[in-house]
């Protein structure tokens, strides 16, 4: 593709990826609102996101696999189908359990957008020349994640639209976004028997649900080492077991195990892990604290922001255009690895007083590290496997990113309650009440002025622990990266290197 049709393709992609995070996004400032207006709990606030990323991740591996085996546009335009509907049904709910049900549907088109568009951009553009498209790549990702807090934000702060709007405003984008596919994005369908490993998909997606369900649940619903905890620790170890065994044996696996031989790969999943539990978990919490401890409305926690979202939309442009240049990308990933932990380092010092302008400084520090670290981590990966299994190679690296993700906002959240609750029960005492009387953030209205005073401090200071802790989960990230070994990228796109292995099969034969 010359590069006027991969601009006109990508401006299709880019809307669909624009859907996908403003969906991720604009809920964030909304959720305060939408607890209190539907008598949801702390537990509760953590499932509405948790669920999404649970189907997302989940379904991560299988979109990614059958982009190997079928159209990618076919594929890409199922997602958005599915992504839409489930933000309409969601838009419906009038309890918290439906909310959380739907976000399940709506997670699941996420998971194909965000591990699709990343697919089909690796097989029209080479490794080498991904650095000129990554401008308008990290302006989207950008844009949809300030304009998705602030939209969020007015959405509720408007009386005449309501926080359901949340919901329904990304369907009109989701539309326009397919058309827009079906008219631009012209890939070449490889030909071959299609056989897919439909075992391994269960097997996966039960396992994985059923572990992160027990990590959501265990400590709260039912002690760590009750017979229910052991139980759905066990059922989610022997079935992921069985999808190793079954992973094994398959003609066309989910997850090629073969992929994990390759340094570059195995490295790359063990840092993913680690940057999706300090991203998702750490970064989903700056919002409550904005409103919660600090008592800003959903537009200005939107607008707080902006220092973490500029400085990974510079970076992420900066670091593309020189690793073009240069043909060199380690360097930014391992600088970029280094200043996410110095950003999360210096948040987990913040407590409910902290001066505003140097917690913009912070998050700046921590926007500049994600931006050099995010999508090249990926790039590594798509550099080194066979173009065979470029599509299996990528989602892997987002299915365990957004594993990490969920893992870390269900733990994470839950040391946040249990602190909050310490750090609530202490103030109380202090103020000579006993108890904590079930103040928390879904009955944060009905509490006397004095008490919510108690809980909003208790907030702040709560999510300086889970900043901290990802911090050190960050460290890990950083080790991994150093221990990679870089390989020059590749002048060839996926496509283009598809075709050159089947021409060169025959003549091997």
């Amino acid at each position: 593709m010359d590069h006027r049709r991969v601009i006109e393709a990508l401006t299709g992609l880019l809307l669909a990826m624009l859907t996908a995070f403003l969906s991720s996004t604009i809920v964030s400032n909304a959720l305060p609102t939408i607890i209190r207006d539907l008598h949801g709990s702390q537990r509760q606030y953590t499932w509405v996101i948790t669920a999404a990323l649970l189907a997302s991740t989940a379904s991560t591996p299988i979109w990614g696999k059958l982009s190997d085996l079928v159209s990618k546009k076919l594929l890409v335009q199922l997602a958005i189908g599915v992504f839409t509907l489930g933000s309409v049904l969601a838009g419906f709910a009038h309890s918290m359990d439906v909310l959380i049900a739907w976000r399940v549907v709506q997670g699941l088109g996420l998971g194909g957008l965000q591990s699709l568009v990343v697919i089909v951009i690796a097989a029209m553009i080479s490794p080498r020349e991904r650095g000129r498209y990554s401008g308008p790549i990290a302006a989207v990702m950008s844009v949809a994640t300030v304009a998705g807090p602030l939209l969020g934000g007015v959405i509720v702060d408007t009386s005449w639209l309501g926080w359901r709007w949340c919901f329904f405003v990304c369907v009109p984008l989701a539309i326009v976004s397919l058309l827009v596919v079906q008219r631009t994005l012209n890939l070449p369908v490889v030909r071959r028997k299609v056989r897919i490993d439909y075992l391994g998909a269960t097997l996966i997606t039960a396992g994985v649900s059923v572990l992160l369900i027990w990590v959501t649940l265990a400590g709260g619903e039912f002690a760590w080492g009750s017979g229910t905890s052991l139980a759905l620790a066990g059922g989610g170890v022997v079935l992921l077991t069985l999808a190793v065994w079954v992973e094994s044996r398959a003609a066309e696996p989910i997850i090629p195990l073969r992929l994990f031989a390759d340094r570059t790969t195995a490295l790359a999943t063990v840092a993913s892990i680690a940057v999706g539990t300090a991203l998702f978990g750490g970064a989903v919490f700056l919002g409550q604290y904005f409103q919660i401890a600090r008592g800003y409305s959903p537009t200005a926690a939107g607008l707080l922001t902006l220092p973490m979202i500029i400085g990974s939309a510079l970076s992420a442009t900066l670091s593309g255009i020189l690793i073009t240049r240069l043909g060199r990308w380690k360097v930014f990933l391992v600088a970029g690895s280094a200043l996410m932990v110095a950003g999360f380092g210096l948040l987990g010092t913040i407590d409910h007083t902290t001066n505003m302008v140097l917690l913009g400084g912070f998050l700046f520090v921590l926007g500049v590290g994600m931006g050099m670290t995010m999508q090249n981590l990926v790039l590594a990966v798509q550099n080194t496997v066979a173009p065979s299994d470029l599509g299996a190679a990528s989602s892997t690296v987002a299915f365990f990113r957004s594993l990490g993700g969920t893992v870390g906002v269900s733990v994470l959240g839950a040391i946040l309650a249990s602190r909050v609750t310490t750090l609530t029960t202490q103030g109380l005492a202090d103020a000579g009440v006993t108890g904590s009387g079930g103040a928390g953030i879904g009955s944060l209205d009905q509490l006397p002025p004095f008490v919510g005073d108690i809980v909003r401090a208790a907030y702040g200071d709560a999510t300086a622990t889970i900043l901290l802790v990802a911090a050190v989960l960050s460290v890990v990230t950083v080790a991994c990266i150093v221990a990679i070994k870089e390989v020059p990228l590749r002048t060839q796109s996926g496509a283009q290197r598809q075709a050159a292995e089947q021409e060169a099969a025959p003549a091997a034969v």
